[in-house]
């Protein structure tokens, strides 16, 4: 799931910690493709000190959010289907159509969650802007971060930036996408087929708009059952 996906599950959290936690491991994906973080496999480091505590646990949380998606029927049957809806806009080029699918869905799920008013993406960022301390800093040093600068210049242009708000927007999906495929692909889509893209998406989002929120529910349920 994205960011705003896995923020849906702590709407209603005032622990910033723990929001700044549940897309961290993103953060630090998207901070360097390369670098790998396991504080889960350490809790004892991090156990002390209450920040820490609320930081690790929202990793958890998102952790086992994406096992509970990706493991899902409703993963499974919807990327099958914008998969087959895509194809006409990956008939030529590098994009891997699965590969297309899967993000393109995560971000659809982000952008009806905005558009139908299911979270406010303004207290998000609050949440942000108040968990991004020392404290953070400290709690990814002990994780064993190669670069926190080069992080602390991630996240510092993520939260100024407000870039999500853009995900009211259907095109803004597919700009989206064309980044995430140029740090993979060169020159992945011509416009015709971003235009195809966004055609597509668009057909695709109305097909699931009415039951998109049954698969939160059942990961709420999954994540109910989850000790923290």
């Amino acid at each position: 799931m994205n960011f705003l996906s896995h923020y849906y599950f702590e709407r209603e959290n005032p622990n910033e910690n723990m929001v700044m936690g549940v897309v961290l491991p993103d953060f630090v994906k998207n901070a360097h493709k390369d670098w790998n973080l396991h504080p889960q496999k350490e809790e004892v480091l991090f156990n002390t000190d209450p920040v820490y505590n609320s930081i690790l646990k929202g990793w958890k949380k998102h952790l086992e959010t994406d096992r509970l998606f990706h493991n899902s029927v409703f993963f499974i049957e919807q990327t099958t289907a914008l998969k087959q809806l895509i194809l006409p806009a990956v008939s030529t080029g590098p994009v891997k159509p699965f590969f297309l699918a899967h993000i393109a869905l995560e971000l659809l799920l982000d952008h009806l969650l905005v558009s139908q008013g299911k979270i406010n993406i303004q207290n998000f960022y609050i949440q942000l802007h108040q968990a991004n301390t020392p404290a953070l800093g400290l709690f990814l040093e002990k994780a064993k971060l190669p670069d926190m600068q080069l992080f602390s210049k991630f996240l510092n242009n993520f939260i100024s930036s407000r870039y999500l708000l853009s995900y009211q927007k259907t095109e803004n999906i597919t700009y989206a996408l064309n980044r995430i495929c140029m740090r993979l692909w060169e020159n992945p889509f011509n416009d015709h087929q971003l235009t195809i893209l966004t055609k597509q998406l668009e057909f695709f989002k109305h097909t699931i708009a009415s039951s998109y929120l049954d698969i939160f529910t059942e990961i709420e349920i999954g994540l109910n059952k989850m000790p923290l």
